[in-house]
């Protein structure tokens, strides 16, 4: 009977001491709870996103490429193949190509089909480009990326040209005539179809080329860690995917602290050493890149007035895929997808925007026009937010006439110097906190800080930011949405890797084909930074920014025909 009674009481201890494991156990995982893991799986689906129970902020074993995990309706992998195969490029038949072997742009040349034709107002105008290479020797394949214009400086006159890649080193630009006069033609090369091939085994294999950080603090003690779309290697990761749009994002967990304690992202810096020997000689500033392909004979041609149509009274019908979109003509835009009006005068703007809430959403470029506005309107006065110079959020307030206009930065991957944690906002989460209504005015641009990585990723951010936009017209149909698209720029060896022309190219082709269709209007800001005569410029000059805001403020106030 003792014997009984003696295992009875062994096994209550037992049990006592098992119970106090379990409650310790569940104290230190409560205590470490920041420390814990989010699980992948509360990714996005089609309409929604799988909530995690916990919202706090935890941490992951696992590296993650966000854009590798997605999980896609059918007809969002249907739209997302078409789209890739839409910016497909051409590759060269043969592997590595040596350097003498690349497209040289001091050999090619180009020719004007019917140099002494009679041309009118409106007609086309075709021209041929033959590339060879450092050896003249004609090239036999495509995948060149070229630029042209026609122009006429005197006018202070431009238009792009639409180029036509015929797969065997040749190639056709056609023009369409827009004024009258001499109208010369200019063709360059942005990059030999060499060039193109790194730039896409860049953007796939090293999406990291361009780093991020965050700053970690509690107290007086702080860290800062790496942070991307996508983190190699075995290290523990914060996970800072975005709980309504799925957007990825990851930085290192810091050593000491949890990654509840993150104060603010900031852009890291470039990565070096991207490039072997043999493919740095591809990208030379004065031999290969941006450099002009001159005529074998004239480059330029007469064009005669048409006698009954003025082209500035052509059709107009918004279409983001007409060609040319528009041209400068007296250094202002005249678009052909809809009427411009020209606010030359800063009470034109105010009555424009009475009564109006301006928001600006992007990147530092349609930031060009908060501080345009913000300069150019005298009783538009910024109100101090306090935040960041150049970063934001800003504001500007009318108070006589009941104007507002704010900016405020996309998400990550943003490259802006420092950004304070509470300020990192997804556009289509703004939008979806917007009422809208016939005095709201939106406008979005989102590209140069996409250029790094996979096409994928971008097409992700535009997919959320369109599925609120359709949501925000649905609900209030009188917004009025503009869509700011990409513009050129300067480049150099070393930006050609991070913000090509090519890059931007391709995103503005995905952007425009995802928006068309739907309620948004578009500033052609690719092409009125390629039409003028002002060098390339990744923030163009004041001018060109007073006609993205003609063309923008001709949607908010159109003009009465």
């Amino acid at each position: 009977m003792w014997r009984d009674s003696f295992r009875l009481q062994i096994f209550c201890l037992l049990m006592a001491v098992l119970a106090i494991v379990v409650l310790v156990h569940n104290f230190f995982q409560l205590e470490h709870l920041d420390d814990d893991t989010v699980s992948g799986s509360n990714w996005i689906t089609e309409n929604n996103v799988q909530h995690s129970l916990s919202q706090t902020t935890k941490t992951t074993q696992k590296p993650y490429c966000g854009y590798k995990q997605q999980l896609l309706s059918k007809r969002e992998q249907v739209e997302q193949e078409s789209l890739l195969t839409a910016i497909q490029w051409p590759t060269p038949r043969d592997g590595k190509i040596a350097f003498v072997q690349s497209t040289d742009p001091a050999h090619s040349d180009f020719l004007i089909a019917k140099p002494s034709g009679f041309f009118k107002v409106g007609d086309q105008l075709e021209i041929l480009v033959r590339m060879r290479d450092f050896q003249g020797t004609p090239k036999q394949y495509g995948g060149d990326y070229l630029q042209a214009r026609i122009h006429s400086p005197l006018l202070k006159a431009g238009a792009t040209g639409r180029i036509v890649d015929c797969h065997n080193g040749l190639y056709k630009v056609f023009f369409t005539l827009l004024w009258p006069g001499e109208v010369k033609v200019s063709v360059s090369l942005v990059h030999p179809s060499e060039a193109i091939q790194v730039l896409l085994r860049l953007r796939e294999e090293r999406p990291d080329r361009v780093y991020f950080k965050s700053s970690f603090k509690s107290g007086r003690y702080s860290e800062t860690t790496e942070c991307n779309v996508c983190l190699p290697g075995d290290l523990p990761v914060c996970n800072f995917t975005d709980l309504y749009t799925g957007e990825p994002w990851f930085c290192y967990k810091p050593r000491k602290l949890s990654c509840a304690s993150r104060i603010s992202h900031a852009k890291g810096g470039y990565q070096k050493g991207l490039l072997t020997q043999q493919e740095s000689l591809f990208f030379q500033s004065d031999v290969n890149i941006k450099r002009p392909i001159l005529s074998s004979g004239p480059d330029s041609v007469i064009v005669k007035p048409e006698a009954f149509t003025d082209s500035s009274s052509m059709d107009r019908a918004e279409d983001p895929t007409v060609s040319p979109s528009g041209y400068y003509y007296e250094d202002q835009w005249r678009s052909r997808t809809h009427w411009i009006r020209h606010f030359n005068k800063s009470d034109d703007i105010t009555e424009c925007l009475q009564g109006k809430v301006i928001h600006l959403f992007g990147d530092s470029t349609i930031r060009q026009w908060f501080e345009y506005l913000t300069s150019f309107v005298p009783d538009l006065v910024e109100f101090n937010l306090g935040s960041p110079k150049n970063v934001g959020p800003f504001m500007s307030v009318d108070l006589k006439h009941n104007i507002l206009v704010k900016f405020r930065c996309h998400g990550p991957p943003i490259r802006f110097s420092t950004v304070f944690s509470s300020e990192l906002r997804y556009i289509a989460n703004e939008l979806d906190g917007i009422v809208g209504g016939r005095n709201t005015v939106i406008a979005i641009t989102i590209w140069s800080h996409f250029s790094t990585f996979p096409v994928e990723v971008y097409i992700r951010r535009l997919r959320n930011i369109r599925r609120s936009i359709i949501r925000l017209l649905d609900r209030s149909p009188k917004t009025l949405i503009v869509i700011r698209t990409a513009n050129v720029q300067e480049l150099g060896p070393e930006v050609s890797l991070f913000n090509s022309d090519w890059y931007s190219f391709q995103l503005d082709s995905v952007m425009r084909k995802m928006f068309s269709g739907i309620a948004v209007h578009f500033v052609d800001a690719w092409e009125m930074s390629l039409a003028h005569y002002l060098p390339h410029n990744l923030h163009p000059k004041e001018i060109i920014v007073k006609n993205q805001i003609d063309a923008f403020l001709s949607y908010v106030c159109p003009l009465q025909t």
